[in-house]
């Protein structure tokens, strides 16, 4: 068996675009999903949210279960539930079908995140933190290219339908790569740790806050990336904000190397939460440029998910593929609950503001141009800078847990120095 790490990366990268494709276009269609289906923020919430509950279910089972079937399987599976999901979203005519088909992407990306996390660890044991990076450039940079396609098609005028339609093609290749290629054993499996000391290594203290922390920081990169082109519909274009802040954390990643060379990931993680708190602040307080604040913000959370995997598989490798994907799973669990509470939380601000004996299913079947729908917005894009305020708390919960994280290490490195790993 000849393993080939280049092209195996490279594939993994591919199936990672269909991801991060299904989460820019997806945030680039959601306000169009809602005026074609008729549905409010709760129910757009409760169809967003299905991606983000679907993928920790696929990832935690994905990563129970990926040393027993390896990581070939795997993937196959991901690509038939995204081919599957695709297909789904394209016919789908309402909200249960949006929703259906929405849960099967989600269950895909999870997939897709079981197998290719301990894929690239395995591959390159020797500098996890930073291709984790370089692997998980390809979610923002998926974002990136799906928004440019949404503003695109919006322009010559062509259907959802047919954005949606354009994650056909990296699908079709990535599967088609990853049935030719031969994968290596996970990295647990090659170094000899028991499924037993597995498991008892996920009831360390330093794992426990880690998943805690996971999160926060989900909910500050995830849910904002996913929401600002309806939380700030009337604050210039928020699709181009999108891209604005994933072109940044494209960069970011793509500079992972040198970055981790000057700075511990635990410090990065650090910096990452002070600056991504100072970007929601401006998202939700500054009048300026918002183009300004979407580059700092994407400053801010550029690192926080590549580098809190690899932190956790550095730190503590005896958790492996489970360790990677408990951690995944607990980010976008967190990100689903969020999302559903706060498209609630929307929908009772809104209605609060309506004229009396206006219903909100009244504003939003509302006829276009008329002072109902006018007020409707309005509301919603106040609801919108209140919720921002709301989540920039997170971020700042953060840099209380990181500024200890960086004590702990320092204490921990000078009593019980950790076996040096390449960033």
């Amino acid at each position: 068996m000849q393993i080939n790490r280049t092209q195996l990366f490279r594939a993994s990268c591919l199936s990672l675009l269909v991801t991060s494709l299904s989460f820019g276009i997806r945030a680039g269609i959601l306000d169009k999903l809602g005026s074609d289906f008729h549905l409010d923020a709760t129910q757009l919430g409760s169809i967003t949210a299905t991606a983000f509950w679907g993928f920790p279910l696929a990832v935690v089972i994905g990563g129970i279960v990926v040393d027993i079937i390896g990581m070939k399987r795997l993937l196959v599976l991901a690509f038939l539930f995204h081919l599957a999901g695709i297909l789904l979203t394209i016919f789908a005519g309402g909200f249960w079908t949006l929703f259906i088909s929405t849960l099967t992407i989600g269950i895909a990306n999870g997939t897709v995140e079981a197998a290719c996390n301990p894929l690239v660890t395995s591959l390159y044991p020797e500098s996890k933190t930073t291709k984790l990076n370089h692997f998980h450039l390809w979610f923002p940079g998926g974002i990136f290219i799906g928004t440019l396609i949404v503003l695109l098609f919006v322009k010559l005028g062509l259907s959802w339908q047919l954005q949606v339609g354009t994650m056909l093609i990296p699908t079709l290749i990535y599967g088609y790569l990853f049935s030719k290629l031969d994968f290596p054993v996970t990295e647990r499996v090659s170094s000899g740790v028991s499924m037993a000391g597995m498991y008892k290594a996920l009831a360390s203290p330093l794992f426990i806050f880690m998943f805690v922390c996971m999160c926060g920081t989900a909910i500050t990169e995830l849910y904002t990336e996913q929401w600002v082109p309806v939380l700030l519909k009337d604050i210039g274009n928020p699709i181009l904000i999108v891209t604005a802040t994933s072109g940044v954390m494209v960069l970011g990643r793509g500079l992972a190397k040198p970055v981790l060379q000057q700075f511990a990931p635990q410090t990065l993680l650090l910096m990452s939460a002070t600056i991504a708190a100072i970007g929601l602040y401006l998202f939700y307080t500054s009048t300026g440029n918002v183009f300004v604040n979407a580059i700092v913000f994407g400053i801010g959370v550029c690192y926080f998910w590549p580098t809190m995997l690899g932190f956790v598989n550095t730190n503590l490798p005896k958790t492996g593929a489970i360790g990677l994907n408990l951690m995944g799973g607990a980010g976008m669990l967190a990100v689903s609950f969020y999302t559903i509470y706060m498209g609630k939380y929307i929908d009772t601000i809104v209605a609060g503001k309506l004229p009396q004996g206006s219903t909100l299913q009244d504003a939003v079947k509302a006829t276009p141009g008329s002072s109902l729908e006018t007020l409707y917005n309005q509301a919603k894009s106040a609801a919108g800078i209140d919720v921002l305020h709301i989540s920039s708390f997170i971020p700042i919960g953060l840099v209380v847990a990181f500024a200890g994280l960086v004590i702990y290490m320092r204490s921990r490195n000078k009593t019980a120095p950790l076996k040096t790993v390449a960033a």
